[in-house]
């Protein structure tokens, strides 16, 4: 069977009918693009998933209002180097003021527009800065603003994230997918500092908007960790414009094309985000098998990928397998230690809950030198599974963040 997507340049306005733009309007320190807007020229469906922090942002509060009254997006609004967290009704002002002027320079009803913020919690947004670099903003957007997009939403990323697929329904009929997204540190599953916006050109209802979101971020987004830290903005969000042409109805052969590539654009800009992880030298891939459930597997794999000892050992090199065990054993999960086995890019660490003879142990360390591990954690006591993507820890990760807010 023929691929039903294949990768395309450009990221968020490479569906038809987006423009994006991404400029400097002073916000960050040190300079560099720290606002950024992605518009829709027609009404669009939209559906977003947001943060479980309890201490949400002020603009995560504004977008959830907004999701609420089920009316179409046009417009979004970013801004780097400041999260507008914990700022009291002085912040949720600020995020409310700057949608409503977004939108007035769009031409644009307010409740059309949104807005997110990452950055530094505490400090309240500069305001008169970002009001004043609205114009030049809206007049930079364009189609091939993506790219500037991109770099105006990151913070610590050291790469700008973005990913388009181009889908193939048949008959003719095609449909594009785009993203772009931040993230580098404060990252863990359940959502984290973890700024996504996608683009589509077909068109579906709502609804099925939503559902196609809810599970393309369960298993991609969802399953990232880096340092185990939920932040207070995370915010995944989609438009679906219609400007393809190419409809969608739920249960048709249509809807499965487009949430498998939804899922694929997710997944390369959530493995990105890992692999941009704050001081890594690592991308490490925590599959648990044998597990009694998948809500199980995923405990146990959560453990081993937040575990700061374990970490730690895969930056140092070292597979310590024992700190492995221990995670496992404090995840919450039914383990039977007596049939676990381990392994490391294929070589056998640890089988029935014993080290494999010397040499064999050997072959699995001589594993911990490369730049991707795959690990892979039968825990004896079923056949559910689950994975997570996450990193090592690194001592530039603690330089960095020891200085974040200086």
């Amino acid at each position: 069977m023929a691929q039903s997507w294949k990768k395309i340049r450009g990221g968020v306005t490479a569906p038809g009918g987006y423009l994006a733009a991404g400029v400097s309007c002073g916000i960050k320190a040190k300079g560099g693009k720290d606002l950024a807007l992605l518009f829709s020229e027609t009404p669009a469906a939209w559906a977003a998933t947001l943060t479980t922090n309890r201490a949400p942002a002020a603009p995560v509060l504004l977008t959830k209002d907004l999701l609420r009254r089920r009316r179409p997006l046009q417009a979004v609004l970013v801004n780097s180097g400041n999260a507008n967290a914990a700022t009291g009704e002085e912040g949720l002002r600020a995020a409310k003021a700057l949608t409503a002027e977004t939108a007035r320079r769009l031409g644009l009803p307010v409740r059309a527009a949104v807005m997110a913020s990452t950055g530094i919690i505490g400090e309240q947004l500069p305001l008169k800065k970002i009001v004043s670099a609205l114009p030049s903003l809206v007049k930079s957007l364009g189609r091939g603003g993506g790219r500037d997009a991109a770099e105006g939403i990151m913070t610590t990323d050291s790469f700008a994230k973005e990913e388009a697929l181009e889908l193939n329904f048949g008959r003719g009929e095609k449909g594009r997918i785009g993203g772009m997204s931040k993230g580098a540190g404060m990252i863990h599953p359940d959502m984290a500092t973890l700024l996504a916006f996608l683009s589509t050109d077909v068109s579906l209802p709502a609804g099925l908007l939503r559902a196609c979101l809810r599970e393309a971020v369960e298993v991609t987004f969802n399953r990232i960790s880096i340092d185990g830290d939920r932040s207070t903005n995370d915010t995944v969000l989609i438009m679906a414009n219609g400007a393809g042409g190419t409809g969608i109805e739920p249960g048709g052969p249509k809807e499965k094309i487009f949430r498998e590539g939804l899922r694929e654009v997710c997944g390369r800009l959530a493995e990105k985000i890992v692999l941009d992880g704050e001081g890594a030298t690592k991308l490490v891939e925590v599959l648990v098998t044998g597990a009694r459930s998948r809500a199980d597997a995923e405990r146990a794999a959560r453990a081993v990928a937040n575990s700061s000892l374990v970490k730690t050992a895969w930056f140092g090199q070292d597979l310590n397998w024992g700190r492995i065990v221990a995670a496992l054993g404090y995840s919450g999960a039914a383990i039977d230690v007596g049939r676990t086995s381990i392994l490391v890019n294929g070589r056998a660490a640890v089988r029935e809950g014993t080290a494999v003879p010397a040499g064999e142990l050997a072959r699995a360390q001589r594993q911990m030198r490369r730049k991707r591990l795959f690990l892979t954690i039968d825990l004896g006591v079923g056949k559910a599974s689950d994975r997570v993507l996450t990193c090592d820890l690194s001592v530039e990760y603690v330089r960095e963040n020891a200085l974040y807010s200086t």
